[in-house]
């Protein structure tokens, strides 16, 4: 009795050390001191052909199902008692009773009633101090993960600093503290290796189903990143107003002061650039154009395609033409078209550049997919849509391809396309001209 009273007293000394409700512990070790019992009496009658877990664990509770196990927290004994039937004629023995005998447990018993019976198990003692160690340690596993959980959930959106671990099924799995973290495939930057052992500034950006999920490639990281190294976004003084980020690669933010005097763009470069020089080391390769928010549509679209210079912005619904030098051009579109992409990303207008000639010149440029969705031909300013003739530069174009006017009219955009030098976008328009 006394050792067993120690066991008890030990569990409660544990529990109260790590924090953990003691009565959980005890209500863990019935079931797993049952589970063990009914493994060992019931071995005979395993099935060893379990296809999954599920199954092994319908086996257990079909055998031995009437079964419990008790603590006597008094004593600090275990006790098994087994439920059965009041029947007049014994059929199953481990599921009934007869009613003459159950009478002697108690008189006010009658056929149909179930009664619950101690049984005999001299084991149990054993089978208790085998299985509680197991019990404990997962109790106290289950209770720390809860904690730090519970921990975590107030800091989702912050930055971190994180030890990598290891790689596993492509995700790479990070220790924050005491918490593992894991960052998925598309959480992280394609173009960095994680190296184990070294550390990296991590995103929190979730918890889903009690994993911590980070990040890297998400753009509120490099918000974050912004807010550590430049007081006066933490402060309120600049905001960051949008964010476009390919990552690893490029990226664009928008910023706006509320405070006359205060250079927004100034402020996260900072002194000698070092701000700007601080967060870009942290993202490796990935580039920086910070702009200037304004409330003026057209001139956040002009701000937002720098470097380039432009010469004027026209916002027709969800498109903004933009017309530019012809030196600026390339740098508007940028290499493989980035730069008006991230620029569509940030503005949410749809831009068209057009050049000297009032040719429109993205579609020449790049192919104008964003994210795996394909982005929409740029349309007509409506000064040539309103046309009933071609424009100039129009009519040069199928000179080029050896047609007049005259010739194409009626045309399908298709049979238009097959002409040398001329694009679909170029065709819709003079398709839509010649109608």
């Amino acid at each position: 009795m006394a050792m067993v009273s120690e066991f008890v007293s030990a569990i409660n000394q544990i529990a109260a050390e790590r924090g953990i409700n003691p009565e959980e512990v005890l209500q863990a070790l019935e079931s797993a001191i049952l589970v063990a019992y009914k493994k060992e009496h019931f071995k005979d009658d395993y099935r060893k052909d379990f296809e999954d877990e599920e199954d092994e664990e319908e086996e257990e509770k079909k055998l031995g199902e009437n079964l419990s196990v008790e603590l006597d927290q008094n004593t600090g004994e275990f006790k098994l008692f087994a439920t059965k039937e009041v029947v007049e004629k014994v059929e199953d023995p481990e599921m009934e009773i007869s009613l003459s005998e159950a009478e002697y447990i108690s008189s006010n018993i009658e056929n149909g009633d179930s009664i619950q019976i101690e049984m005999p198990a001299e084991d149990l003692g054993r089978i208790a101090a085998q299985t509680a160690k197991q019990v404990i340690l997962q109790k106290i596993r289950e209770s720390e993960k809860t904690a730090i959980l519970s921990e975590f959930e107030g800091k989702v959106g912050e930055v971190f600093t994180a030890l990598m671990q290891r790689m596993q099924k492509g995700s790479a799995i990070f220790e924050i503290g005491k918490a593992t973290a894991m960052m998925p495939v598309e959480e992280q930057v394609s173009n960095e290796f994680y190296r184990i052992g070294e550390r990296y500034k991590v995103l929190l950006k979730s918890i889903e189903d009690s994993e911590v999920i980070v990040s890297r490639a998400d753009p509120k990281f490099l918000i974050e990143l912004f807010k550590l190294e430049v007081p006066e976004i933490e402060s309120g003084v600049v905001e960051i107003k949008a964010v476009a980020r390919e990552a690893g690669s490029r990226s664009k933010i928008a910023v706006v002061s509320h405070q006359d005097g205060v250079d927004p763009i100034g402020s996260c470069v900072g002194q000698r650039g070092i701000r700007i020089a601080n967060i870009m080391n942290e993202l490796g390769e990935e580039k920086i154009d910070i702009i200037e928010w304004s409330d003026e549509e057209e001139e956040f679209v002009a701000n937002s395609l720098s470097p380039a210079k432009i010469e004027s912005v026209k916002i027709d619904e969800n498109t903004a033409v933009v017309t530019t030098e012809a030196d600026q051009l390339s740098l508007a579109i940028g290499k493989e078209g980035q730069n008006v992409r991230l620029a569509w990303k940030l503005t949410g207008y749809k831009i068209d550049i057009l050049g000297p000639d009032g040719e429109s010149q993205v579609e020449e440029e790049t192919e104008e997919e964003t994210e795996g969705e394909e982005v929409e031909e740029s349309a007509t300013t409506e000064e040539v849509t309103e046309k009933t003739e071609l424009d100039d530069s129009l009519v040069k174009k199928l000179e080029k391809a050896g047609k007049k006017a005259e010739e194409v009219k009626g045309w399908t955009v298709d049979q238009l396309i097959e002409l040398d030098g001329i694009g679909k976008v170029t065709a819709e328009k003079i398709a839509k001209v010649l109608a």
